[in-house]
């Protein structure tokens, strides 16, 4: 069993920050994991800097773009990783576009991520039909694949696509870029209600979640609960990022938990 199967079988949902590898700072990353568990996280996802990332808003965007500029690059982020690995067991997924991985070449990436001691992959522009050998290598090497849906899959495409995973989906809150506010609430449950009954798969939903009441009304709905563009903001500017980072992480995990409880 993966370590990421093995987090999502105990019950409750869990908080997953999302941080680019490499902001504010190359020497931030570690600390900012290490503040994240400390702080209540389940798992982290860390995001690998791409020039052009499709998918995210503009606070991700630019943040990638600054880590590019501080020289981060997936040696370096294994290096980070592999350091973690001497300090905490927290599951780490890394999070980013084929471009690097196929300029690094995808057995060499596969490898090196699992020997660095990464648990999961996120390629939101490689679904599995698009590279199968790629995501059965990632399995092989002990990787969970972990697939998007979003609230226009079809049923049927959630099945196929919990089959693929596995271990963990990842619930796209709305159409559109990581930052921008959820769909309506009374959608949005459904769409979590429907992945539910189309997949026996856990699932992490995550695109702009912000707020402890956004936590607190989706926590009973969903596995996971994924926070990347309002952490990014708020450690950008703060003077200890890692201090900041744990502070509003234990915030948000204490609005999880009462919003099981009501």
């Amino acid at each position: 069993m993966t370590a990421i199967a093995d987090l999502f079988r105990q019950p409750g949902p869990k908080l997953v920050p999302f941080l680019t590898a490499g902001y504010p700072h190359k020497s931030s990353t570690v600390e900012l994991v290490l503040a994240a568990e400390a702080g209540g996280a389940a798992m982290v996802e860390l995001g690998m800097p791409f020039s052009d990332p499709l998918a995210d808003g503009p606070v991700i965007q630019r943040s990638s773009q600054a880590a590019i500029a501080n020289g981060v690059n997936l040696p370096w982020i294994f290096s980070a990783v592999r350091e973690l690995r001497a300090r905490t067991a927290i599951p780490i997924v890394l999070m980013g576009y084929i471009n690097p991985i196929l300029k690094m070449g995808p057995n060499r990436f596969l490898q090196e991520a699992a020997e660095a001691g990464v648990n999961g992959l996120i390629i939101p522009d490689l679904p599995p039909e698009e590279d199968r050998k790629f995501y059965d290598d990632a399995k092989e090497a002990g990787l969970s694949a972990i697939h998007m849906v979003t609230p226009v899959s079809a049923p049927e495409r959630i099945t196929y696509l919990g089959q693929q995973a596995g271990d963990l989906l990842y619930a796209v809150s709305h159409l559109g870029v990581t930052g921008t506010g959820p769909d309506g609430e009374t959608a949005l449950v459904r769409y979590l209600q429907k992945i539910r009954q189309a997949t026996a798969t856990p699932f992490m939903v995550g695109f702009g979640i912000k707020t402890t009441s956004d936590i607190a009304r989706l926590a009973p709905h969903a596995d996971g609960l994924v926070v990347g563009s309002a952490l990014l903001e708020r450690i950008s500017a703060a003077p200890d990022p890692a201090a900041e980072a744990e502070r509003y992480i234990r915030s948000l995990v204490a609005a999880m938990g009462a919003g099981i409880h009501e």
